[in-house]
């Protein structure tokens, strides 16, 4: 076992740029494959710009358009970019694709209440539990922590999804996840000793800031 404090593998996690269903305060989950709007590809190359310098070994993103979209500046330096359907956003079944009435945003409020008092195997109708995404991601967090020749990675992924993940990563109960905030494109960094991860920057946006 790894006893020493020295980071061997420091994660970075992104969540992918605007698009049209977020500006619209549209649900999108993981049965919208929307692109990109201009805003969001203006967001992929600030975080580009930010971040072009950091040698990641590896990229890795879930199997929607916006995700490769958000980090496609980076595939011109030749980092291999690997694409896993467990980092997709949860399924908002029903409910996607469809703007938030009144009548949803309550629904939303139940299920989100019950989440946070850990009824976390409650799946939205036709869709996911937080539960289902947490076991589709382990998978995935096994291989990046398989793969040590991969020291530096970046994973560009979506809201809920990212919540989820970060509760996974530290050990956290999912009914914790609401702890973690996010908008599109901020960064978290977690470095891992070879026993635990810590946060070593929390929904940082200041890439961004030249966009607001």
């Amino acid at each position: 076992m790894n006893t020493s404090t020295h980071p061997i593998k420091e994660i970075y996690i992104t969540r992918h740029g605007q698009t049209d269903y977020n500006k619209q305060g549209i649900v999108q989950g993981s049965g919208i494959d929307s692109v990109l709007n201009e805003v969001g590809l203006q967001q992929a190359q600030a975080f580009y710009e930010a971040y072009q310098d950091i040698p990641f070994d590896k990229i890795y993103i879930s199997e929607l358009l916006r995700t490769y979209q958000t980090v496609a500046p980076f595939a011109e330096k030749r980092i291999p970019i690997e694409k896993h359907g467990g980092l997709n956003e949860i399924s908002w079944g029903k409910k996607e694709g469809r703007p938030i009435s009144p009548e949803e945003d309550a629904y939303y409020y139940f299920m989100l209440s019950e989440w946070q008092r850990g009824v976390v195997d409650l799946a939205i109708e036709g869709g996911e539990s937080p539960q289902q995404v947490y076991d589709r991601q382990k998978p995935v967090l096994d291989l990046i922590l398989s793969r040590p020749e991969e020291q530096k990675v970046l994973i560009c992924m979506h809201g809920r999804a990212m919540r989820i993940f970060l509760c996974l990563l530290l050990n956290y109960e999912i009914k914790e996840m609401e702890r973690f905030e996010h908008s599109n494109v901020c960064l978290y960094k977690l470095v891992y000793t070879g026993s635990m991860f810590s946060i070593d920057t929390y929904c940082d946006v200041e890439h961004l800031r030249e966009l607001v």
